[in-house]
């Protein structure tokens, strides 16, 4: 959770100069995103806890103990994927504000944005999921695209800089 905070934060303080207000949203949008994948994860490690032996838990059988641990991590799946259309409007606005500033190249942009309009298809599930594995090239090219972009060439820093002298204004 705090590298997810960090990053979205890093994000909001970098685009700030693009839209302060977009870049804002962008960022309670990811918060909103991390804070479902990390509640997610309970239901993902509680089937441990349910299969465990637990002497408090003989008073059920193993094929009841079996279908609670099957539902928690249906709904850890669930979950997950809601913090995708959750990741998924974070990324069209990131995207919206990297074709919009003039220190990041336009390109990088439009792949987050094509990224982020597949995973928003997260809010309605039965679309999500049969359309992941067609989704998830475009969330991974995007986001490694930026990524090499930022550790390869960086941002423009006279045109960041310019950019927030303006918003400042």
């Amino acid at each position: 959770m705090r590298r997810c905070r960090g990053i979205t934060a890093l994000f909001y303080d970098l685009l700030k100069p693009a839209g302060r207000s977009v870049s804002l949203l962008s960022a309670f949008l990811g918060l909103a995103g991390c804070i479902i994948k990390t509640f997610s994860r309970l239901f993902y490690i509680a089937p441990l806890f349910v299969l465990g032996g637990a002497h408090y838990l003989i008073t059920f059988n193993q094929e009841q103990l079996q279908a609670l641990s099957l539902l928690f991590l249906k709904v850890n799946d669930r979950c997950a994927g809601m913090a995708l259309a959750f990741f998924g409007l974070y990324a069209v606005l990131t995207g919206c504000l990297i074709i919009r500033s003039t220190f990041l190249p336009r390109f990088l942009g439009v792949l987050s944005v094509i990224a982020g309009v597949g995973w928003v298809a997260f809010f309605y599930p039965p679309l999500g999921y049969p359309l992941f594995f067609y989704i998830a090239p475009f969330g991974l090219l995007g986001a490694a695209a930026l990524i090499l972009w930022l550790l390869v060439f960086g941002v423009n820093e006279q045109r960041w800089k310019e950019r927030a002298r303006v918003a400042i204004e």
